[in-house]
C-alpha cells in the first residue's frame, strides 16, 4: 500500500505543521490539496502497520458501497441487480484490485461523487453539495462538478459546493496560519504541474495527453490534440446536458458521464481510476439493449477488453505493448460515446 503511506506521511507532517510538498519524496510526492492532509491528520495517530489495516478494510466496504450506490442511479431498472454488480465486478475487477493492493482513495472519491449523485436525484441540494466539496478534498478533479451544478441550475447545490470548497481552502490556517495556507497551496500547484510531464510517458497513464504523447512523442503537436480531444469531450458533455429534458432523472448518467471523464482529462490520470467509472459501466449494462446495433457490439466489445486486459493473461510484454497504445483509453471513448447516445434518444 505505498500511495497509502503518503497519505500517512502526510497526515503526520499536518498535525505536526511541518511541510507537506517535499522534493526528496520523489515519485511518492504528496500531490493533494493541504485540506486532505489536515482532515487526515487522526490517521497519523495510529502507527503505520495498524493504520493500514483500518484503511483496507474502509477500502473493501467503499467498494461494496461504490458497486450497490451505482446500482441505484439509473431511473428505470432493466436488468437484475445481481446481474448488473457481476457485469461491473468482471469489467471493472482489476481496477478494485490495483486499488486495494495501492491502497489509494479514488474508492472513497467515488463513493462521495455517487453519494452526491443520489442526493440531487432525491432533491437534496444542499447536502449534494456538500459532498461534492468534501470529493473536491479527496481529489481535486472532482471541481469538474462545480459548473456542473450551476449549469444545470441548481443555485442551492452549486451555493453549498461553492462554501464548503472555501472553507476546505481555509482549513490549513488553523494548524498553519494564513500565510503559510498560502504558502502551501503554491506548493501544492508547483509539485502536481512539475510532476506532470515526466509521468506521460508512464505506461499505466490513461490521460488524453498521455496517449497523444506515447503516439507521437511529448510536444506541441501532442498537447495540442490533447486540447483539442479534451474540449469535444466537454462539448460532448455539455450536449447531454442541453438535452436533459428528454429523462425524468438526468443527473445519474450525467455524473457517470462526468466520472468517467476525469481520468482522460486529468494528465496524471493513472489507469485504476477508471474505477470511478463505475456508474458508466451500470448505465451501459442497464440499456444496452437501446443502443445502436453497431454501437452496441462495440460498447459490450470495450467493456470485454477492459475487463479482460489483465498482465498476468497477457504477459508481460504483450500488457506493456497493449498499454504503450494507449487502448484502454480507446475503450473509455466508446463508452462515453454509448452513454452520450443514450441519452440523445431520450433513454437516460
Amino acid at each position: 500500500m505505498p500511495d497509502f503511506e503518503v497519505y500517512w506521511r502526510a497526515a503526520v507532517r499536518a498535525a505536526a505543521a511541518e511541510p507537506l510538498y517535499r522534493a526528496e519524496d520523489q515519485h511518492y510526492q504528496f500531490k493533494y490539496l493541504p485540506a486532505f492532509a489536515v482532515l487526515a491528520a487522526p490517521l497519523g495517530l495510529l502507527p503505520l502497520q495498524q493504520a493500514k489495516i483500518f484503511w483496507f478494510g474502509l477500502s473493501v466496504a467503499l467498494l461494496l458501497a461504490l458497486v450497490a450506490s451505482s446500482l441505484h442511479l439509473p431511473a428505470e431498472r432493466r436488468k437484475p441487480r445481481w446481474l448488473l454488480a457481476a457485469a461491473v465486478v468482471l469489467a471493472m475487477g482489476k481496477f478494485y484490485g490495483h486499488e486495494l493492493v495501492l491502497g489509494q482513495v479514488n474508492l472513497l472519491f467515488g463513493v462521495i461523487a455517487v453519494g452526491s449523485l443520489l442526493w440531487l436525484k432525491h432533491g437534496r441540494d444542499v447536502p449534494a453539495g456538500l459532498l461534492i466539496a468534501l470529493a473536491v478534498v479527496v481529489k481535486p478533479y472532482a471541481a469538474l462538478f462545480v459548473p456542473w451544478l450551476l449549469a444545470q441550475r441548481r443555485p442551492r447545490a452549486f451555493a453549498a459546493a461553492a462554501a464548503g470548497v472555501t472553507a476546505a481552502l481555509a482549513l490549513p490556517a488553523l494548524v498553519y496560519g494564513v500565510p503559510g495556507t498560502v504558502a502551501l497551496h503554491g506548493q501544492w500547484w508547483r509539485t502536481v504541474f512539475e510532476s506532470t510531464a515526466p509521468n506521460l510517458l508512464n505506461q499505466d497513464n490513461v490521460s488524453l495527453a498521455a496517449m497523444f504523447a506515447k503516439w507521437m512523442g511529448p510536444g506541441p503537436a501532442a498537447a495540442w490534440l490533447a486540447a483539442a480531444a479534451a474540449v469535444t469531450l466537454l462539448f460532448i458533455a455539455g450536449l447531454a446536458l442541453a438535452q436533459r429534458g428528454k429523462v425524468a432523472c438526468p443527473e445519474g448518467l450525467e455524473g457517470a458521464l462526468l466520472l468517467t471523464l476525469i481520468p482522460l482529462l486529468t494528465p496524471q490520470g493513472w489507469d485504476y481510476v477508471f474505477l470511478i467509472a463505475t456508474p458508466a459501466v451500470v448505465y451501459l449494462g442497464n440499456y444496452e439493449d437501446r443502443l445502436p446495433r453497431a454501437l452496441r457490439v462495440a460498447a459490450v466489445g470495450a467493456v470485454a477488453v477492459i475487463g479482460l486486459s489483465l498482465f498476468d493473461l497477457m504477459g508481460r510484454a504483450n500488457y506493456a505493448r497493449f498499454m504503450s497504445l494507449s487502448i484502454i483509453t480507446l475503450c473509455f471513448l466508446v463508452v462515453i460515446a454509448a452513454l452520450a447516445v443514450l441519452r440523445a434518444r431520450g433513454v437516460a
